[in-house]
């Protein structure tokens, strides 16, 4: 991008004000009505990426199923939009799970993942008769079964499997190599054990099998392999056991463009590159063409995201460098300095401006707090507005309290519209959780 165009997603554009727009609302007054920092939502985006992965997929296999993957961001009107648009939903936690719950989200197309699944975890989902729980390890498949046996319930399951395949992105994110957390390895003997222990515990109905191998992937051919391995598993574990998996969920991953340079993959390219290898892996090894299920969550909302700044001090370093601060950062968006994440910037207001002016973004925070490191954005001055893109997926996901400033608002655009989702935190909601103890009523000496 040479500075004489704006990098734009899904419904944005520029109206006559010079002015950016996102699901033909001027984000300008938006920032005006509700405040920064906002998160916006597009939703047509996020409606028009859903049916890209139900139709691109479904043209291809029978039987398929997409779950969005509600680690990216989950409210319950995001529940309610996959809902609408047939989706099933990946949670991981109680909260994920009671959001789903409190949205009326149908529960029979819930999945529920996490490496560490408690007790409590494990009875709520059970009590609510979720879909699939993605069973974890060899001591969840025994505390799963001693707690349907107690509750009276049975338990449908997966097993989440590593491949063993190393990805090309980012360590914190890669989780289908064999050193990771997650799932029971094939290469070890583990996953093999652990589908001969579900087939033999009492109220436990294994139906399949799981896997994801990272996350923000671009390369394509490694969705391929891990297929092809998955499929050769299958077929060992048919040999050795006699049961066969009706069920293949190959998780999620596909990466996304944050910024002009990123040449990311499209859902059609992935179905391109899954559907075959899954159809010939099946035919090779006389198998039965399993359920194909996908979780994606980032290609859903990442895009689909914009978080609306306010500009504030403006202070150039001569011979360093422009540092322009927001006021927001790592509260609203610790992906920078978790991943090194890359994001890129416009000023809303100025947004038919040629960008000319290198700096740094900053955030409000007392670290350094750095969102952007080294950008070109239109000439800067305090009180601007600035939007960020991309930052649908793991921004809202991940805020915190850090400094004590409180979580953005967040509206759902669609066809000039806009609507709060989430409303803005409080300064008493702040301190609603917080206690004094009688020892430390008094007032001192």
């Amino acid at each position: 991008m040479d500075g004489s165009e704006t990098f734009l997603f899904g419904t944005q554009s520029i109206n006559e004000a010079g002015h950016l727009t996102v699901g033909g609302c001027d984000t300008v007054e938006l920032a005006k009505e509700f405040g920064t920092p906002l998160y916006v939502l597009d939703e047509q985006y996020i409606r028009d990426t859903c049916r890209a992965y139900r139709n691109e997929f479904g043209s291809r296999l029978e039987r398929v199923e997409v779950a969005y993957a509600g680690k990216a961001l989950l409210c319950t009107a995001m529940c309610r939009i996959m809902q609408q648009e047939g989706m099933a939903l990946d949670t991981a936690s109680t909260g994920e799970l009671f959001t789903a719950v409190s949205a009326g989200f149908p529960l029979n197309k819930v999945k529920l993942h996490g490496n560490f699944k408690t007790d409590e975890l494990l009875g709520m989902a059970l009590k609510y008769q979720v879909g699939r729980i993605v069973a974890d390890s060899i001591t969840e498949l025994q505390r799963l079964s001693r707690i349907a046996v107690e509750m009276g319930k049975e338990a449908d399951i997966l097993i989440r499997v590593g491949p063993g395949i190393k990805t090309q992105t980012h360590s914190y994110i890669q989780t289908g190599q064999a050193d990771s957390k997650f799932g029971l390895s094939i290469a070890s003997g583990a996953a093999m054990e652990g589908i001969k222990l579900a087939l033999e515990l009492p109220n436990i109905n294994l139906h399949g099998l799981h896997c994801h191998i990272g996350s923000q992937l671009f390369g394509l051919d490694s969705f391929g392999r891990a297929v092809d391995m998955m499929m050769e598993f299958v077929a060992q574990v048919r040999a050795e056991t006699g049961w066969e998996s009706d069920e293949l969920d190959m998780g999620g991953g596909l990466g996304i463009a944050y910024t002009p340079e990123d040449a990311a993959p499209t859902v059609a390219e992935l179905a391109e590159i899954i559907c075959p290898a899954i159809t010939q892996a099946a035919k090779q090894r006389s198998l039965k063409l399993p359920k194909l299920i996908l979780e994606p969550g980032r290609s859903i909302v990442g895009p689909a995201g914009t978080t609306l700044y306010t500009v504030g001090p403006v202070k150039t370093i001569p011979g360093v460098r422009t540092y322009v601060s927001v006021d927001g950062g790592l509260s609203d968006n610790p992906r920078p300095a978790l991943y090194e994440a890359e994001y890129t910037a416009v000023i809303a207001n100025k947004a038919n401006q040629p960008a000319t002016m290198a700096a740094r973004v900053a955030g409000a925070h007392c670290e350094t707090d750095t969102l952007i490191p080294d950008t070109t954005l239109q000439p800067v001055e305090e009180g601007d507005i600035m939007a960020v893109f991309c930052t649908g997926a793991y921004n809202f996901a991940m805020a915190s309290n850090y400094n004590r400033f409180r979580r953005p608002a967040m509206v759902l655009v669609s066809d000039g519209q806009a609507d709060i989702i989430y409303k803005r935190e409080t300064l008493e909601d702040l301190v609603s959780h917080d206690v004094i103890p009688a020892r430390l009523s008094g007032e001192g000496e």
